[in-house]
């Protein structure tokens, strides 16, 4: 091992077990599993806005993104960045307040399932149990890519087994969420969203200077057809620009239509100030993760770095930190913050899926049909089991090293937010919502993700669109139409809503 790898090593090291400490601190904090689940809702503005913020971005943000701007130019990966910033300033702006409200008002419910359980009194609980099992489908997958991909970080690295790389990695991540539960996974995405934007910033000037300069890097570029277009996109296999339709760019943009993590602020009023750090911070993430993967494409075409193709492409922060890593200890180290970054934006998505898929479990389905809740040591010890026993089936679909972790999470994304933001939208905001409405546009919208992308979707043409966006679209009907069709919500569940919607 080389004298920058083991300086690589010591920062990764002594940032996985600060992560490690923190679950250990915040595990004396968990009194019963609302603590385990949303922290007491006692968290603060920057760590609600941070934590959302990094748990949502994955390491897709310092790998996915800057790949597809580096293979195909900005156009991708810009309108799927525009997308991300709009959605999080509308959600933030819109939801935001109302459901930390709502969530509170209906039986101070912990999860999204409960929530809809209890704003529509269904009290077979068939909206809370349906609502588990598609957290479930498509959240053990998502936490499978998250150890997937600190798997081959690990294994690119230091040239360790994947497997035993993958295993490692997800025991961190285990342990001090199993341990802090949703206060330690809030608490360490706060830390990680900070080593994120570090990581950005290094790479960002390291690699404009490596290029250069800012002249360099767009005059290379540039000589790429339609590679710094909005409005086109560069083909890899001819060399030459392709059109990129309306269809596209709405289709792109939609991943904007995401999910909603609201529920555990300490005081609403603070909830203006966590919109506007959470909108900072991911516009600037994004827009220069994008700007990254023109660099690292610069990079390439002056000779500083290897030309990366396919999924390699996503490695080109990897890249740079390891030449960054050849000009001294503490560049070694720094390289180390780095990848420790990527690590972090990893795990901070992993650790959320965990606790989400975990909650399904244990307290939305087996709670479903506990009529005893008043034994905590018993709920608590049961979600900690629950969250373990997901963690093996999670570890278990990442064995394989060729997973696709992309494609994985590209998929999760659609499923959550076509099943549950149609349901959350109408359930906040549309007073002849009732339960057969919901349940009606939650089963439309996660079943259309699976029809269309492996049905429709591959037609090509027009129907060659992410399949977030037709789900979605068809759940919001699915709401309306069945609603209307069925009787409308009874009179203590329509005044529930109005003293929601008046409170100020």
């Amino acid at each position: 091992m080389t004298s920058a790898q083991i300086c690589i090593m010591i920062a990764i090291i002594v940032y996985l077990i600060g992560m490690i400490y923190i679950g250990f601190r915040c595990s004396k904090k968990n009194n019963s599993t609302d603590d385990f689940y949303l922290g007491g809702r006692k968290l603060g503005p920057f760590v609600t806005a941070m934590s959302a913020e990094a748990s949502d971005m994955s390491s897709w943000l310092l790998m996915g993104l800057p790949g597809v701007a580096y293979l195909t130019g900005i156009s991708d990966a810009g309108w799927t960045a525009i997308g991300l910033a709009a959605g999080t300033y509308i959600n933030w702006l819109i939801v935001a307040k109302r459901i930390r409200r709502y969530t509170h008002t209906c039986n101070n419910s912990i999860t999204i399932p409960s929530f809809f359980s209890n704003r529509y009194r269904d009290e077979k609980k068939m909206l809370q149990v349906i609502a588990a099992i598609f957290i479930v489908i498509f959240f053990i997958p998502y936490t499978a890519s998250g150890f997937a991909a600190c798997g081959k970080l690990f294994s690119s690295l230091f040239g360790v087994k994947y497997l035993t790389a993958m295993i490692i990695s997800a025991i961190v991540i285990v342990a001090y969420t199993t341990l802090g539960g949703f206060l330690a996974a809030s608490t360490t995405d706060f830390i990680q969203s900070i080593i994120m934007s570090v990581a950005l910033i290094v790479v960002l000037i390291f690699g404009v200077e490596t290029a250069g300069g800012i002249g360099a890097v767009i005059h290379n570029a540039s000589e790429l057809p339609g590679y710094l277009s909005m409005t086109l996109s560069y083909d890899v296999n001819t060399g030459n620009a392709a059109p990129y339709s309306a269809l596209t760019i709405v289709s792109t943009a939609a991943w904007g239509l995401g999910y909603f993590r609201f529920m555990a602020i300490e005081d609403e009023k603070k909830l203006k100030l966590s919109r506007r750090v959470a909108t900072i911070w991911v516009v600037i993430s994004l827009f220069v993760a994008v700007f990254i993967g023109v660099i690292g494409y610069t990079m390439s075409k002056v000779g500083a770095l290897e030309m990366l193709t396919g999924s390699n492409s996503e490695t080109i922060i990897v890249k740079i930190s390891a030449l960054l890593s050849q000009h001294g200890v503490i560049f070694a180290l720094l390289a180390g913050v780095i990848l420790a970054g990527i690590l972090a934006s990893t795990m901070s998505t992993s650790d959320s899926q965990l606790l989400a898929a975990s909650s399904a479990v244990s307290s939305d389905i087996l709670g479903a049909f506990r009529k005893d809740s008043s034994n905590k040591n018993g709920s608590m010890a049961a979600a900690r089991i629950t969250l373990l026993v997901i963690s093996v089936v999670a570890a278990f679909i990442a064995r394989n090293p060729d997973s696709s972790v992309f494609a994985i999470v590209s998929f999760a994304w659609a499923g959550f937010g076509a099943a549950f933001g149609p349901v959350v939208l109408f359930s906040l905001f549309w007073k002849r919502t009732n339960k057969w409405g919901a349940l009606a546009g939650m089963v439309c919208g996660g079943s259309m993700v699976f029809i269309w992308k492996y049905l429709i979707r591959p037609l090509g043409g027009i129907w060659n669109i992410y399949e977030l966006l037709p789900a979605f679209l068809i759940a919001c009907a699915a709401i309306v139409i069945v609603s209307l069709l069925t009787p409308k919500p009874s009179k203590e569940i329509e005044e529930e809503f109005d003293r929601v919607a008046q409170m100020k």
